[in-house]
């Protein structure tokens, strides 16, 4: 059949379709095969440029089914970056010919951007409308759907052009597509007043470049999470790559080995005090410097540049005992004539001169939670984001197709550096949000106090100032930056076997998805569209560890 004829079908059958078992079923074939390959054969589907792909939903049928045509240089997902798309309204009464964007991984504010830059920027025809318009249904899906829209041609079952014409509309769409590309690859790189957006943007494909597959906001978060505080703690299991997006996040800035910019540093379990790291005077009366130290002193000599330190399975040894120093020198932190400085991390008597951390080194570590590591106090929780990598995909291989290289750029100290150290600096700013964020932290506290794990001032100001860089940079909305914040800062604190520890979870649960689990961890709940989706998988998951085992906390609720 033709494309005319493959499109009413689809409207035609899908809603009978979708009572019956997707497995196998003929309108899947039809809309992930047939249409494709229709589209593959037309003369201006150049198929060394251009993936075909349709989709009708994975194990369930979607709502809204799509074909979509992707240049490789652009994207390979639907998921991200922006491609022509056929989407079909609900009701299948009518079916769209889009040029629109993934909105999985794209930020709201991207993906507006890009919007206005394709109806700006690229003459049209009469015929494809450049408004908001599309109809596609009420679920949230299809808003999400809806805002990715640029500009459209819409077709119903009572009047479907001819087969010429659909044609002739998607070579058309086709060419708008290839001149926004054009345009968008001739573009000169921006200079070094990078923004927030721009500087995730090139680590996300610098990463995506090396064969490694994180999402766009867990590059996001990752850099708020910096930005937030100089210590950072990944978590999760091993081969997870959580030492390989350090990595290849301060390659693609600039930082490397071999130029002193990025350092690794393995933790030993004999290390029991901060000598090992910072530093000891020897028999002789002569300091030693330790590895941090050789960094730091480095770093102080050119404040422009940023310094990454990875301390590898920093968990093997008790961070209290060896990195307390440092701790507590990065909590002295304050301004002075314009510029962040701290108390001395070393003293002249000891070194040789005083040594202070420079606001230039940034210290990321990772951990695995297992019988050969010691569990974290709440001293160095409160001190650091904890970010999780527990994510396996492991059949996910789409990005692997065609990887563009993608070299590093020279970022400076100024995209990294930290502009809040105090709440009335954020406050300022942002008034609503701090209020916004505080009025939920008060409703959290009260749920942690019975534990004795509700947060103090500094997880307060830490997380506003986190909210506040994302509301600067309008990277995610404030509930996917909240609920990053909830996961990192506050779920960490909690652990037990008692009761109280499950009435708490429960409240959490409940606050962030507005579901009451009434002791019942095993239903397969539908909390997608939940306020803090992730804290919300993060609770049950410990819920349901404590009740097979007696006994839960945020390192074994993975």
């Amino acid at each position: 059949m033709n494309l005319r004829d493959n499109l009413l079908q689809v409207m035609e059958q899908y809603l009978q379709a979708k009572r019956e078992s997707i497995s196998k079923h003929p309108m899947a074939h039809l809309v992930t095969n047939e249409i494709p390959n229709t589209i593959k054969h037309f003369h201006f589907i150049d198929p060394e440029r251009y993936i075909v792909e349709g989709s009708v939903g994975k194990g369930n049928w979607a709502a809204i089914p799509w074909i979509a045509v992707m240049d490789k240089t652009v994207t390979t997902s639907t998921q991200r970056g922006y491609y022509i798309v056929y989407l079909f309204s609900e009701d299948m009464k009518r079916v769209y010919l889009t040029f629109a964007q993934g909105v999985t991984e794209t930020p709201k504010e991207e993906m507006l951007q890009i919007k206005e830059e394709i109806r700006q920027t690229i003459p049209m025809s009469e015929n494809v409308k450049k408004d908001d318009e599309i109809e596609l249904g009420e679920s949230k899906k299809a808003k999400d759907y809806k805002l990715s829209v640029a500009v459209y041609i819409s077709y119903t079952f009572e009047q479907m052009p001819s087969e010429e014409q659909l044609q002739h509309d998607l070579q058309q769409m086709i060419q708008y597509y290839e001149n926004y590309v054009e345009i968008k690859t001739s573009m000169k790189p921006i200079d070094k007043s990078y923004s927030y957006e721009a500087i995730t943007n090139h680590i996300h494909s610098y990463i995506s470049s090396k064969g490694f597959y994180y999402t766009k906001e867990e590059v996001i978060n990752l850099f708020l999470s910096l930005k937030t505080k100089p210590f950072v703690i990944l978590s999760g299991i091993s081969g997870t790559g959580k030492t390989k997006i350090v990595q290849w996040l301060a390659e693609s800035i600039g930082a490397t080995e071999k130029n002193g910019r990025f350092t690794l540093i393995p933790v030993r379990p004999d290390w029991n005090d901060g000598s090992d790291l910072l530093g000891y005077v020897d028999i002789k009366g002569e300091f030693k410097p330790g590895p941090l130290t050789k960094v730091v002193l480095e770093a102080e000599q050119n404040e422009e540049d940023p310094y990454f330190v990875l301390l590898d399975e920093m968990n093997l040894a008790r961070v209290e005992h060896y990195f307390s120093d440092v701790l507590s020198v990065m909590e002295s932190r304050r301004w002075e004539n314009g510029k962040i400085v701290s108390s001395h991390l070393l003293s002249k008597e000891i070194a040789g001169q005083d040594i202070s951390l420079p606001p230039n080194v940034y210290i990321i570590g990772t951990v695995n939670m297992d019988e050969t590591t010691h569990p974290f106090s709440k001293k160095v929780l409160d001190r650091a984001n904890t970010i999780e990598f527990n994510r396996v995909q492991l059949n996910y291989l789409d990005f692997l197709r065609e990887l563009k290289k993608v070299e590093p750029i020279q970022l400076k100290q100024e995209a990294f550096a930290a502009k809040y150290l105090h709440l009335k600096d954020v406050y300022q700013l942002y008034p609503h949000m701090v209020e916004k964020a505080t009025n939920e932290l008060v409703k959290i506290n009260d749920y942690l106090q019975p534990l004795g794990a509700h947060i103090g001032y500094r997880v307060r100001d830490e997380i506003c100032f986190y909210l506040a860089y994302n509301e600067e940079g309008q990277l995610m909305s404030f509930d996917s930056a909240f609920d990053h914040c909830l996961l990192q800062k506050i779920l960490p604190r909690i652990s037990g076997s008692d009761a109280r520890v499950q009435r708490a979870l429960e409240q959490l649960f409940t606050f962030c998805t507005n579901i009451e689990l009434n002791g019942e961890y095993d239903e397969l709940l539908d909390f997608t569209y939940a306020k803090y989706p992730k804290s919300a998988n993060k609770i049950l998951n410990m819920l349901r560890r404590l009740a097979d085992d007696g006994f839960t906390s945020f390192w074994t609720g993975s």
